[in-house]
């Protein structure tokens, strides 16, 4: 019979994985040798989310987007290990991007057991390079390498661990293969994790997604300040900032400390690129995005607009702008999963009176919920994309309103200013782009998925750029839509903003009778 001290510590073991790690597992040091596995911060941040969404939901599915070395795999293997070692008949998977990362990950595992507490370490059965089982628990793990095909599909898996998922080949085939040997049951997992490789593929696609709420899976970002270990001490004669780093400490309330680390690893960075030291690259903020737009940012395909612009304008608060005009952009669904977005600006303001999406196809019930808008807000200008479908949405909303405010915008038509750019379109978001890094500063929704398309359209080396005259093209909406699976809606309401100059509107103020004065 098990004494009841010993019932309680093993109990404890079993159910508290923070507990467990710290006592029965090793890990091996970056500074070098063997020690107790004590979650760090991130870690923990990790498990707690992971653990609300257990308790909430029955099972764990969860994509981990991340800066470089946060501790994410080790963190998933221990607990994949404990899993597997405290239950009966349960299955853990390990699918990586390439051979070395597998054998990596694998080589932990049987470190974890190899050095495990005796007297909860299971009995090995079978042990090779691509396996490791507890034959008395008719438990154990296996793992894969991403660029076979059909790896781990007939197999039946509880624990999933699918790591750096961006550069994974043929994945939309693990998908459908490996990823569905995972049962819709309780207690099973799924995690991918990851660091960003640029807009599009399967792992972005999974992280919009679950942005939107369009799928059973939580997204878990990890800032790269969130790591206790990126930090430098600052030179003892003292260190003066750069502007740029300036900024982006006070942006993301860094430390002098964490500014001084980002300040060197960006000179690592810019010094590969042959660019200034004083500038953040790309390839910084890809490796070690401080958000997760910027993340998925890359060198070779940079966005029209950038990702930090966009984000400073997220957080500005832009008040006094009562004086210039209300002019609201509304972009037409165009079939598809595409919404149909409205979005004012009032001078430096975006979305300060209207920021709504219509799900609808139906175009007298998307002129009716347009009317409303303008009754409320009594804009200046209503500037709709008549490009494909809009005619009909336009024409009746001249009806109903004074036609003098509606106007329509054909996305392929001259631009003003047709020197410079190729298309309305190109103007339209070239002006909003000079307007987002406007030094006085804007105020735009706070609102991931905003952001995300306004930083959709690509303009760097695999995008087209300027036509035979020299002017400045944008990346074709079907374009955007096809590599990232949506289309820029909120970012084409906002451009229509800007498609033509437009002053006050009066106000539709009724002056008072006399009676109602009382003036005899």
């Amino acid at each position: 019979m098990i004494p009841d001290a010993d019932r309680e510590i093993f109990t404890k073991l079993r159910d508290d994985f923070p507990h467990f790690a710290s006592r029965c597992l090793r890990i091996r040091a970056k500074e070098g040798g063997i020690l107790p596995f004590e979650l760090n911060t991130i870690q923990h941040t990790v498990h707690n989310k992971l653990e609300r969404q257990r308790e909430e939901t029955g099972r764990i599915r969860a994509l981990i987007l991340k800066a470089r070395q946060p501790g994410i795999s080790t963190y998933v293997e221990g607990r994949y290990y404990w899993r597997v070692t405290h239950r009966d008949g349960v299955r853990a998977f390990i699918l990586t991007h390439k051979q070395e990362a597998t054998d990596n990950l694998f080589t932990m595992v049987d470190r974890f057991h190899e050095m495990n507490n005796p007297e909860v370490r299971p009995a090995t059965g079978r042990s090779n390079a691509k396996e490791l089982s507890f034959h008395k628990l008719n438990s154990g793990y296996k793992v894969g390498t991403a660029g076979a095909r059909g790896v781990g599909r007939s197999d039946t898996i509880q624990y999933f661990h699918g790591s750096e998922v961006a550069y994974w080949e043929n994945a939309t085939e693990h998908v459908d293969g490996v990823l569905q040997a995972v049962p819709e049951e309780d207690d099973t997992e799924v995690i991918l994790e990851s660091t960003a490789n640029g807009l599009g593929g399967l792992f972005y696609q999974m992280c919009k997604a679950a942005e939107r709420g369009d799928s059973d899976y939580q997204l878990i970002f990890i800032a790269w300040f969130m790591h206790e270990a990126y930090k430098r001490a600052l030179p003892a004669d003292g260190w003066d900032a750069p502007e740029a780093f300036r900024e982006y400490q006070a942006l993301h309330g860094l430390t002098d400390e964490q500014t001084y680390w980002a300040y060197a690893k960006n000179r690592q960075f810019a010094q590969a690129l042959s660019q200034e030291s004083d500038d953040i690259s790309w390839k910084f903020r890809q490796e070690y995005p401080a958000t997760a737009e910027e993340a998925f940012q890359t060198g070779g395909d940079q966005t029209f607009i950038r990702s930090d612009l966009v984000y400073k304008a997220r957080k500005l608060e832009v008040y006094g702008q009562e004086d210039f005009p209300i002019i609201l952009g509304v972009d037409l669904a165009r079939g598809g999963s595409d919404k149909t977005r409205l979005l004012d600006r009032q001078g430096r303001k975006c979305g300060g009176h209207v920021d709504i999406e219509i799900d609808t196809d139906n175009e007298m019930d998307i002129v009716g919920l347009i009317g409303k808008q303008i009754e409320r807000v009594n804009p200046a200008k209503v500037l709709i994309d008549v490009t494909g479908m809009g005619g009909g949405v336009r024409d009746r909303l001249r009806e109903t309103h004074d036609p003098n405010l509606i106007d329509g915008i054909e996305f392929g038509s001259k631009a003003l200013n047709d020197e410079t750019y190729a298309n309305k379109r190109a103007e339209m978001w070239g002006d909003m782009r000079d307007w987002i890094a406007d030094p006085a500063g804007v105020d735009i929704p706070d609102d991931d998925s905003l952001h995300t398309q306004l930083c959709a359209p690509i303009w760097g080396r695999s995008a087209t750029r300027y036509d035979s005259n020299s002017r400045i093209l944008l990346e074709p909406k079907d374009r955007i839509k096809e590599r990232l699976g949506f289309s820029p809606d909120g970012g084409d309401a906002l451009a229509l903003t800007f498609a033509m100059p437009v002053t006050p509107r009066r106000s539709r103020i009724r002056v008072p009778t006399d009676a109602e004065l009382g003036i005899v």
